[in-house]
């Protein structure tokens, strides 16, 4: 991030580090203190207040300039950021609407204007694998991008080359081609002075950006290690409808196929592995760890992965992260320092060596003082905030990290190998797929669950041998009857 990006002075002005008690934002109380006075105890801060970035979360966006924008890919994911933008300011609306279909527009533009009353004129709405081009290309100065996160790198660099400032949805790729794409494009846009805000909310949600600052102040000393978590059900999945091309159902199930998603390591857990990133402010230096798939019945993906992780430092992280109901979940974030641990698990709260809450993030004085808590909308109240001030931020970069070690991850589960930051960041595995054909046919043979110790080929051999066997079996039977 410049230096000039965000203003020590606004951070000064807007927060406050003493003892265990913050402020972020405009009367937005985010600490609570527990188990003893404010300031009784001396902490030695990891990073001096004034050299980290907080982010000001006021319940709407400062008055301003007005703002048009576009929405690339109207699904779920990207209809909601419209209705996350719209109710993040004033003087702002929405133009111009992409997807690859038509009736993910319609339902869109449907929810737009029965929340807000905005009708976003059909001449605006473009389909097509080119839409990302016609809604930049529409007179909008802001994009909100959301497509399925194989297509983020092009929409970002194209976004960027005509001056649109971004809110780029997470993940930001699916391989390290994509990776490289993004590092160079941010660097594009910081030259440009934009503003580029990715979907990890938790750098939006109060409890977090509190706990980040009493970590920072010292509450609970050097970090040594820490583990995160997402352990949830199963995720939708879309049945292949008559009429749907290969493609098409590859595109409209995107969650479910790795070239698109980059499986739910990247797509989903990657919010916790942001957390560990940007808490710590480390890279991992390895990643060993596995998966499988037990119950995933579409796709060619993994349903569990269990990560250890050596960051460049020496400390390690455990990730784990699966998609299969029926099973005890969780999704929260541990860290632990030499004075003491936090964790996310239903509150946020820090303990000292001995167990004792120390302090609590008050999520009750948040309601009764903000009319606004939901970090979906506060992401964007703030990358208006600095779009309307005219500075630029860079959370592209940020959020590239913990994306590049979801990828390791992934990488060492699937192979049975340990990967490292520098193997992977240079790797040249391009998940694009060899036959992408988006109006004809596809072979979905080829996409193949990964199995780890061995190669694709011995992998295929002894998937056609079990076939065979089963087969056989089959025939047999059959010949009793």
């Amino acid at each position: 991030m410049k230096e000039n990006s965000i203003s020590r002075r606004s951070f000064l002005k807007s927060s406050a580090l003493v003892g265990a008690a913050g402020m972020v934002g405009t009367g937005s109380i985010l600490t609570s203190c527990a188990g003893g006075e404010s300031g009784a105890v001396k902490y030695t801060p990891l990073k001096e207040a004034g050299t980290y970035y907080v982010p000001e979360l006021p319940d709407l966006a400062t008055d301003g300039k007005e703002l048009k924008a576009g929405v690339i890919g109207c699904g779920g994911r990207g209809s909601g950021a419209a209705l996350n933008f719209l109710a993040a300011a004033k003087g702002i609306t929405i133009t111009a609407l992409g997807d690859t279909y038509r009736d993910r527009i319609e339902s869109c533009a449907k929810g737009i204007k029965e929340k807000f009353n905005i009708d976003v004129p059909q001449d605006n709405w473009f389909t097509g694998l080119d839409n990302y081009k016609q809604v930049i290309d529409s007179g909008v100065d802001v994009v909100i991008v959301a497509t399925p996160p194989y297509f983020r790198p092009q929409h970002f660099q194209y976004a960027v080359e005509k001056g649109k400032h971004c809110f780029l949805e997470k993940p930001l790729f699916v391989d390290a081609v994509g990776y490289r794409s993004v590092i160079a494009t941010a660097k594009q846009a910081q030259a440009k002075n934009l503003a580029v805000v990715t979907g990890t909310q938790r750098h939006h949600q109060r409890s977090y950006v509190a706990s980040y600052q009493q970590i920072m102040n010292g509450m609970i000393g050097d970090i040594t290690g820490g583990a995160v978590y997402w352990n949830g059900g199963k995720l939708w999945h879309r049945d292949r409808q008559p009429g749907w091309n290969e493609c098409e159902w590859m595109i409209r199930n995107w969650v479910n196929w790795i070239w698109l998603s980059g499986d739910h390591i990247v797509e989903q857990h990657v919010h916790n592995l942001d957390v560990w990133t940007w808490f710590t402010g480390l890279k991992p230096k390895s990643a060993l760890g596995f998966g499988s798939r037990q119950r995933r019945i579409t796709g060619d993906q993994y349903d569990n992965f269990s990560i250890d992780f050596e960051m460049e430092n020496g400390i390690h992280v455990h990730s784990m992260c699966r998609q299969i109901s029926g099973c005890d979940g969780g999704v929260y974030e541990f860290i632990q320092g030499t004075k003491g641990s936090w964790e996310t698990r239903g509150e946020h709260v820090i303990k000292d060596l001995a167990g004792n809450v120390i302090w609590k993030y008050d999520s009750e004085a948040e309601k009764a003082n903000t009319q606004q808590q939901d970090p979906y909308t506060l992401e964007h109240v703030n990358w208006i905030n600095i779009i309307r001030a005219g500075k630029s931020i860079d959370q592209a970069s940020e959020t590239a990290v913990a994306n590049m070690a979801a990828l390791m991850g992934r990488e060492s589960a699937y192979t049975g190998k340990m990967t490292t930051w520098d193997g992977m960041t240079a790797d040249t595995k391009d998940l694009t797929p060899k036959d992408l054909n988006f109006s004809g046919k596809m072979d979905l043979s080829v996409y193949k669950v990964p199995v780890p110790g061995i190669s694709a080929e011995e992998a295929e051999v002894q998937s056609a041998a079990r076939r065979a066997e089963q087969a056989a079996r089959r025939a047999a039977a059959a010949a009793k009857q």
